[in-house]
């Protein structure tokens, strides 16, 4: 930007004078909006509980007055102030629903900041926000996120341990006003009672008897009111695969499958999809804590990669949800960033091992040779087959297996997982299966092993969760990809993708010779990292197959996201788990597969 200084000079601006002289862009209205309301809200909240913030000697006049607020207004100001808290965050994410309610609490607050306090700044502070949230109303558009009904349940837990807390800080504000000495015990009564609308032990002088039992009052109601609208207001459910949808990304991928290793993955039945104009391209995804995760790249003909991203991006900024895709290829970052203008960050490499490279001959495969002929020796067999081609009975014993051998109570996977063994759908996934003959007294009879993989076009396949019983030999999960590559020809599979090593490239070069200080130190935080995440382990594991590596990205719109989006991968994964305990979950809580491709001999399963 230029401007023209006597009708012939021109002087640059610089870009932050330029932003000084636009103002605040409209688009970061809701966040300091968000920000203005919390501060608000604490107002609200302190006016309705401490004495001293509140008296005034016009305060003290106007109780006496025929029907004055007094103690009600109290009651009030702390309620609009706990629910501007709750409200600030939705704000911030551009909410309507939020907006609408603020807008009401606002109002509220100001009346009860003048009935009671009689605080002309307290009152012009709120007008304000509420004319600023009205004049950019244009900005609280985004639609509701997936929800159930545990919410309600989260509530009564939260804003009932809040609201007891806060009510012990309302019994303990009046020293003066007590009536004798009562013990934390019957403060603690006089709250919970209080909260129920009931009189308590504790007693005081003059009206502060009735400012405490309106504002206990009023806590109690409001959390009974939150929790009810809650647990009755209509369901969100997070979107699931329609079979409609899933016939369309079935046909994509007959066409388009060869493209990506992780295209199958994006069959997993609990995630949504979104498709171009043309319907030759799609994105699926997961909504996890407000971040909108997609895996791998998108599915379908490169040239409808950008409308199916565009109705993506529109989707987010609908519901106002973080953008996000994890596990892109070199390819699919280069459309992403293109046509989003976000930012890519490589996270990992997978190991891709051509068959026809492959062999168990030299010196670089001497420990996997000596370890498979070790197994082979102790009687192991190994049969890969079609999971069309293994009988209904032997399907279902290998599907139980992998449950019961799972390491985990959590199930776990997003990007790179299935969610299913033996569906009839999908009949072309291989199946991996270690035998011990003579081994049969167990719950799964001689099945010691199992690899499933998933198709990756038409001559590929990709692992995609390796599971063994605890009490065979180790090297299962060797012997068995071993035995898959070796069959990999007769099922005309021409390429096997392996695990997915994420920072790969930062292992291996911290440990070379000569390596700079930085990047020792970066290789010793994910060394350490390794204790939980087995970073290190899976790595070290796919490097024994010599595969050729294929660098894989995270994309995502500013570094501030990272952290957000970062837990929200690890709850997509299942390494974080915000949920409630089983009984309490909703169905559509309750995980609906079976693992990501997990860590070599630990159960433990990769990002």
């Amino acid at each position: 930007m230029s401007v023209t200084v006597d009708g012939d000079k021109t002087v640059s601006v610089p870009q932050r004078v330029r932003r000084l002289l636009r103002g605040p862009r409209p688009e970061a209205v809701p966040a300091v909006v968000g920000a203005a309301c919390t501060v608000v809200g604490l107002i609200d909240i302190a006016a309705g509980v401490f004495p001293r913030f509140r008296h005034s000697r016009m305060h003290t006049l106007a109780e006496v007055l025929p029907g004055a607020l007094g103690p009600f207004a109290a009651a009030l100001s702390l309620s609009a102030g706990v629910l501007l808290l709750l409200l600030a965050h939705g704000l911030k994410r551009h909410k309507r629903r939020a907006w609408r309610a603020a807008v009401v609490l606002l109002l509220a607050g100001a009346v009860a900041q003048f009935a009671y306090r009689h605080s002309i700044v307290g009152v012009l502070v709120s007008l304000t926000l509420c004319c600023l949230l009205v004049h950019h109303r244009d900005q609280f558009r985004a639609l509701p996120d997936p929800r159930s009904r545990w919410r309600a349940l989260a509530n009564f837990v939260l804003l009932g341990a809040s609201s007891l807390a806060l009510g012990l800080v309302i019994v303990s504000v009046h020293p003066g006003r007590v009536v004798g000495d009562p013990s934390i015990a019957d403060r603690l009564q006089h709250v919970l009672y209080g909260l129920f609308g009931i009189e308590g032990p504790v007693d005081y002088a003059g009206r502060t008897s009735w400012t405490v039992a309106y504002s206990l009052g009023a806590l109690g109601l409001l959390t009974a009111v939150t929790t009810i609208y809650l647990a009755f207001r209509p369901e969100h459910p997070a979107a699931r695969l329609t079979e409609d949808d899933e016939s369309r990304l079935r046909a994509l991928l007959a066409t388009h499958g060869g493209r990506d290793s992780l295209g199958h993955f994006a069959l997993r039945r609990d995630k949504a999809v979104v498709f171009s104009p043309s319907g030759k391209a799609a994105v699926c995804y997961r909504v996890v804590s407000g971040v909108m995760l997609a895996g791998g790249d998108p599915i379908g003909d490169v040239e409808a990669w950008p409308g199916a991203i565009e109705r993506f991006m529109d989707e987010a900024k609908a519901h106002s949800w973080t953008p996000a895709v994890m596990g892109c290829s070199e390819r699919g970052g280069e459309v992403w960033t293109r046509e989003t203008g976000l930012t890519a960050l490589e996270l990992g490499d997978e190991a891709v091992v051509d068959v026809a490279d492959f062999s168990l001959a030299g010196r670089a495969m001497r420990n996997v040779r000596q370890m498979v002929g070790r197994i082979e020796r102790n009687g192991y067999e190994t049969r890969v087959r079609r999971a069309r081609d293994i009988g209904a009975t032997e399907l279902e014993r290998i599907r139980r297996a992998a449950a019961d051998w799972r390491g985990t109570d959590t199930e776990r996977g997003f990007s790179m997982a299935l969610g299913r063994i033996g569906d009839p759908a999908d009949g072309d996934c291989v199946i991996a299966t270690a035998h011990l003959p003579g081994s049969g007294d167990g719950p799964h009879g001689d099945l010691k092993a199992v690899l499933h993989f998933v198709p990756w076009g038409r001559d590929g396949m990709s692992l995609e969760l390796m599971r063994r019983d605890r009490s065979a030999d180790p090297g299962m999960n060797e012997l068995l990809i071993v035995a898959s590559l070796q069959a990999a020809g007769k099922l005309g599979v021409a390429r096997v993708s392996l695990n997915f090593a994420m920072f790969r490239s930062a292992l291996a070069r911290g440990e070379r010779l000569g390596a700079g200080p930085v990047l020792r130190c970066w290789r010793g935080l994910l060394i350490f990292l390794s204790r939980w995440f087995q970073i290190e382990s899976l790595y070290k594991f796919n490097a024994k197959f010599r595969p050729r590596w294929e660098p894989r990205f995270v994309v995502f719109r500013t570094s501030r996201d990272l952290p957000r989006i970062g837990i929200a991968a690890m709850q997509a994964e299942g390494f974080v788990n915000f949920s409630l305990p089983r009984p309490f979950r909703s169905r559509a809580q309750r995980p609906c597969g079976h693992t990501l491709r997990s860590a070599p001999e630990h159960g433990v399963h990769a990002a």
